[in-house]
C-alpha cells in the first residue's frame, strides 16, 4: 500500500493535465510572453574586440651581460611569457580609471576600476598562443568601440611610460660608467707610456710577448666579466628603484639563501675559468671550445630558470607588477654576484698562470703589466660602448611589448550582443513547462 501510494500514475497525470489543458497553456504562455516582453525591455548591448599579440621569447637565452639587460625587458629574451601577467595589468587603474573618467563624464558616483572591468571586459587569452582578445561591452556600438580600444591604448602608454622610465635609469648609469672607463682607459695608457719613456722598454722579448698572448684569453674574460658586472649593476639599481615605487609592502626575498642558487653559480664560475683556460691553446671553433661555451650557457639557462622559479615560490606579492619587478631584481642580483665571483676567479687564475710562466726583469714585466691593463680597459670601455648603444636602438622598439592584429571593430546597430531574445523566451517557455507540470501535480495529489 505505501509502494502505491509512493508511485505516480504518468497515465493518470497525463490525463488531468488534457483536462486542464486551457490553464496549463495560459501558465505555458505567459511565462513565454513574459520572457519575451522582459528581452525587449532589457537594454541593448554591444560589443567590441580588439586582438592583440604580446611579443613574446621563443628561447630562454640569458647571458652575461644581456642577462641583465633582459631581466628588465631591455633585451630581446625573457625567462618567461608576459601574457598572464598583459592580462591583469589591462585591468589596473592606471589602464581603467582614464576610461571611467571619459565614459561617466560629470557623474557624481563613479564606480572602481575592478567593478568596471567586471561589467563591461572581457580579456582572454586563446589558450597555446600569444593572442589576447580584449572585448568590451556597452550600450551603444561607439561606446563599446571606444572601451576596446582605449584599453589597448591606454595600456601601451603603460609600458611605454615603464620602459622608458627603465631605459632612462639604465643609460644614466651606463653613461655613467663609459665616462669613468674611458678616462680609465686614458689613465692606463698615459702609465704605460710614460713607464716605456722613463725605462726605455718599448717593445718586450719573444717570450714576452708569449706570455702576454696566453695571458690574453685571460684578459678578454676578465673585460667580459667587468661589463657583466657593470650592467647587472644597473639592472639591480633600476630594480630597485622600481619596487621601491611600487610601496606594495610585500617582504624582501634574499635570494642568495637558496643553496641550488649558489651551486650553479659555482659551476658557473668554474666553467668560465675552464674555458679561459682552453682559449689559450684553441681558437673560438674548436670542438672543445664549442662544448664549453654550450655547458656555459645551459648553466646560466638553469639559473635563471632557478631564480625564477625561487621567486615565485618565497616571494609574497600583492600584484603582477610587483612579482616581475621581484623577478628582476633577483636575477640581476644574481648575475651581479656571478659576474664578480667570476672576475675575482679569472684574476686569481690568471696570477698563478703567470708565476708558472717563468719570471722576466723586473722592467719587462711592469711593462707586461701595464699592457694588459690598457688591453683590459679598452675592451671594457669598448663594450660598454657598444651596450650602451645597443640600448639606445631597443629603446624604440620598447612600446611594442604588444602589437594590434585587429583594431576594435564597430558593432552594427542592427546585431546587440544582448539581449539574446530567441535565448530569453526559450528559457521562460521551459519556465512555463516546469510551472505548468507542477501545476498538474498538484491536481494529482489532490485527486488521489
Amino acid at each position: 500500500m505505501d509502494r502505491n501510494e509512493d508511485s505516480i500514475d504518468l497515465s493518470r497525470l497525463f490525463h488531468i493535465m488534457c483536462d486542464h489543458k486551457l490553464v496549463i497553456s495560459c501558465i505555458v504562455g505567459m511565462c513565454t510572453l513574459v520572457a519575451l516582453v522582459i528581452s525587449f525591455l532589457l537594454p541593448k548591448q554591444y560589443e567590441s574586440t580588439t586582438l592583440v599579440q604580446t611579443r613574446t621569447a621563443t628561447k630562454m637565452d640569458i647571458s652575461g651581460a644581456a642577462a641583465a639587460m633582459a631581466a628588465l625587458g631591455v633585451g630581446g629574451g625573457s625567462v618567461s611569457s608576459p601574457t598572464m601577467n598583459y592580462i591583469e595589468l589591462m585591468k589596473s587603474r592606471t589602464v581603467i580609471d582614464p576610461i571611467i573618467d571619459s565614459v561617466y563624464v560629470g557623474a557624481e558616483k563613479k564606480p572602481d576600476a575592478k567593478s568596471f572591468a567586471k561589467s563591461h571586459l572581457d580579456i582572454k587569452n586563446t589558450k597555446g598562443t600569444n593572442l589576447i582578445e580584449v572585448t568590451a561591452r556597452a550600450q551603444s556600438p561607439e561606446l563599446a568601440q571606444h572601451i576596446s580600444q582605449a584599453v589597448v591604448d591606454n595600456f601601451l602608454l603603460m609600458q611605454t611610460d615603464m620602459n622608458q622610465q627603465t631605459q632612462s635609469l639604465l643609460m644614466k648609469f651606463l653613461d655613467e660608467r663609459i665616462n669613468g672607463t674611458k678616462q680609465e682607459s686614458e689613465e692606463a695608457e698615459e702609465r704605460l707610456s710614460q713607464f716605456s719613456r722613463e725605462h726605455k722598454v718599448y717593445s718586450p722579448d719573444e717570450q714576452a710577448k708569449a706570455v702576454v698572448e696566453q695571458m690574453a684569453a685571460y684578459d678578454k674574460e676578465i673585460g667580459k666579466a667587468e661589463v657583466e658586472a657593470a650592467s647587472a649593476e644597473a639592472s639591480l639599481s633600476a630594480a630597485n628603484e622600481k619596487l621601491g615605487e611600487q610601496k606594495s609592502g610585500s617582504k624582501a626575498y634574499n635570494i642568495s639563501d637558496n643553496t641550488t642558487v649558489q651551486k650553479i653559480r659555482d659551476e658557473i664560475v668554474s666553467k668560465r675559468v675552464e674555458l679561459a683556460g682552453l682559449e689559450q691553446n684553441y681558437t673560438e671553433l674548436h670542438p672543445s671550445v664549442q662544448k664549453a661555451q654550450k655547458e656555459l650557457e645551459q648553466l646560466r639557462a638553469s639559473l635563471n630558470a632557478e631564480v625564477v622559479s625561487s621567486v615565485d615560490s618565497g616571494a609574497t606579492t600583492l600584484n603582477p607588477t610587483h612579482s616581475e619587478l621581484s623577478k628582476e631584481r633577483a636575477l640581476a642580483s644574481v648575475n651581479l654576484a656571478v659576474a664578480q665571483a667570476s672576475e675575482q676567479a679569472l684574476k686569481a687564475q690568471r696570477s698563478k698562470r703567470e708565476d708558472e710562466l717563468g719570471t722576466f726583469p723586473d722592467d719587462v714585466a711592469e711593462y707586461m703589466r701595464l699592457t694588459r691593463e690598457v688591453k683590459i680597459k679598452n675592451e671594457v670601455y669598448a663594450n660598454l660602448v657598444k651596450q650602451y648603444e645597443q640600448n639606445r636602438l631597443q629603446a624604440a622598439m620598447d612600446s611594442m611589448d604588444i602589437q594590434i592584429i585587429d583594431a576594435a571593430n564597430l558593432p552594427d546597430i542592427e546585431r546587440p550582443a544582448a539581449p539574446r531574445k530567441k535565448l530569453i523566451t526559450a528559457i521562460g517557455f521551459l519556465m512555463g513547462c516546469l510551472l505548468a507540470f507542477g501545476y498538474g501535480f498538484l491536481l494529482y495529489r489532490k485527486e488521489a
